[in-house]
């Protein structure tokens, strides 16, 4: 069986809904997070995935994810990793684009980076990380993480330069799927919110 790993992004926060970059601050989830999160934990349990039994399951440590991964049904199985943490913000932690735009122009965090935080390449060496650990053995794994970690994950898998993930926006307690198709790695599904209520 060739590996695939399910990346899970946590649910709704107050940061996460007003916009503001939230890498290492603790915010946690709102009462909205917590139901997607349990709607998140129903679909990984119902068919075809059945609660993917022989899975490997990891968590970012920080809170609104690990709560996810907890309300999901998968707290028990969980490890955490300091390789899920989101993306160390620097200077523009709690900051908002638009924030950032203003005393920034035309400021791309794919391009630009952050000043006092993680440079592209830290973040990169991360997600390789991840895509090297999931690719370790013949069996799938699951993860608990955060909007731009998982994407630079999603980019790293299909081989492309980070940058690449300012392209594949990622949702909270949306659902993506890496796997491979005729021998390459292949995005299966990416951004899947089915779960959730209109």
């Amino acid at each position: 069986m060739a590996p695939r790993i399910l990346l899970a992004r946590h649910g709704q926060t107050a940061w996460s809904l007003s916009g503001k970059h939230t890498g290492r601050t603790d915010v946690p989830l709102l009462e909205e997070g917590r139901r997607g999160a349990k709607l998140l934990g129903e679909r990984l349990h119902a068919a075809p995935l059945d609660g993917l039994p022989g899975a490997e399951v990891r968590t970012s440590p920080l809170s609104r994810a690990r709560q996810t991964c907890e309300i999901a049904g998968f707290g028990g199985r969980a490890e955490c990793w300091d390789a899920l943490l989101e993306w160390d913000y620097g200077a523009y932690e709690g900051m908002t684009p638009a924030e950032i735009g203003a005393v920034r122009p035309g400021w791309l965090i794919w391009r630009d980076g952050v000043p006092e935080g993680e440079s592209l390449a830290e973040v990169t060496a991360r997600a390789d990380e991840v895509v090297d650990w999931a690719r370790s053995a013949d069996r799938d794994v699951l993860v608990f993480a955060h909007g731009h970690i998982l994407r630079s994950i999603g980019a790293r898998w299909l081989g492309l330069p980070v940058d690449f993930a300012a392209r594949i926006r990622l949702n909270p307690t949306s659902l993506s799927v890496l796997g491979w198709a005729y021998g390459e790695p292949a995005i299966e599904s990416w951004n899947d919110t089915g779960h959730l209520p209109d």
